[in-house]
């Protein structure tokens, strides 16, 4: 009769690369610099165009830019 094998005693269940959490981790993390990246060369590549004057503001924004030389608020 061959010699009967213990089971190992249960412990923490190995080296960090065996854990599913820490890869689902890395992956979200890198697709989210992968997809920050590709908006940045896309923002890039494709300028805004100006909007045209609007006559009044809008939400309370004003539509153009103060003057530096004007008298301050």
């Amino acid at each position: 009769m061959p010699p009967r094998r213990e089971p190992r005693p249960a412990g923490p269940s190995g080296a960090w690369y065996r854990q599913p959490v820490l890869w689902l981790g890395a992956a979200v993390f890198l697709a989210s610099l992968a997809g920050c990246a590709w908006i940045i060369a896309v923002s890039a590549r494709h300028a805004d165009t100006p909007l045209p004057d609007a006559p009044h503001a809008v939400f309370g924004v004003p539509s153009a830019a103060r003057s530096a030389h004007g008298t301050p608020p």
